[in-house]
This record gives structure tokens, C-alpha cells and sequence, in this order.
């Protein structure tokens, strides 16, 4: 595997990530360059017209490349982040599959797409993390 030796040594490592752990997301799964991560939506993720707000879905998306880098090489941080909002969601869930495009000796790349409850694309986010020393 990588930094973590089990899906619940990386569950535990990110409950330190208050923010993503108040916001409702979890790691489902955790792979050698991928990872899958969900977050059930209820009222504090909506805006004044009712959809997911922007800063959910970036939360999520942020969340997922911090599990699959980190995983990688532990300590990784993000420093670019290119994030298309496809479709306003549906459903009360969202899920993000993170897959690492490219890991060099100082950075990764990764990709991470957002669905909802319908299996609907709703975002495309494209991050670089920074690995430090």
C-alpha cells in the first residue's frame, strides 16, 4: 500500500481534519492512486436558492486529493487547484473518485470528479499538492 496501511489508519489520520469532518465527509475507499470519498448533504451545504453551494463540492474535491496525495507521500499539501462546476446536484450525496495522474519527486497531480445520488458528473477538479520534506 502507501503512507497508510489500511483504509482505518487514513480515516483516523484525517479525523484531525476538522473542517472535512464537520462538513460530513468520509473516506469509502482507498486504493494504491485512487481514492473515494462522500459526503451526505443536508442544510448547512446549500445556498440561499437551495443548491449545493460551490465551497462544498471544492471542500470535497480538496478533501479527496488530500487523502490520495497524502497517501503517496505524507506530507502533501495542495498548491493549485482548477475546479469546473458541470451541473448543480441532485440527490442528498455526493462522491468524489481521486486519481493521481502524476506523482514526481516534489508534486503530485491528481484528478478528481464529483457525482451526485443520480451518478451525475458535477465537478471536475484537477489539483497539484506539493509534497514537503
Amino acid at each position: 500500500m502507501g503512507t497508510f496501511q489500511s483504509l482505518e489508519d487514513a480515516k483516523s489520520y484525517f479525523l484531525g481534519d476538522r473542517f472535512a469532518m464537520e462538513s460530513g465527509i468520509e473516506i469509502e475507499s482507498l486504493g494504491t492512486d485512487s481514492c473515494v470519498c462522500r459526503m451526505k448533504l443536508d442544510a448547512r451545504h446549500r445556498n440561499a436558492m437551495g443548491n449545493v453551494m460551490g465551497g462544498a463540492v471544492f471542500t470535497l474535491c480538496d478533501f479527496a486529493v488530500a487523502v490520495i496525495s497524502n497517501h503517496i507521500h505524507q506530507s502533501t499539501v495542495l498548491m493549485d487547484a482548477d475546479i469546473r462546476f458541470l451541473s448543480a446536484a441532485k440527490g442528498d450525496t455526493l462522491t468524489a473518485e481521486a486519481h493521481i495522474l502524476k506523482s514526481g519527486r516534489t508534486a503530485t497531480v491528481c484528478q478528481v470528479i464529483v457525482r451526485d445520488s443520480l451518478s451525475r458528473d458535477i465537478a471536475l477538479m484537477t489539483g497539484t499538492g506539493c509534497k514537503l520534506a
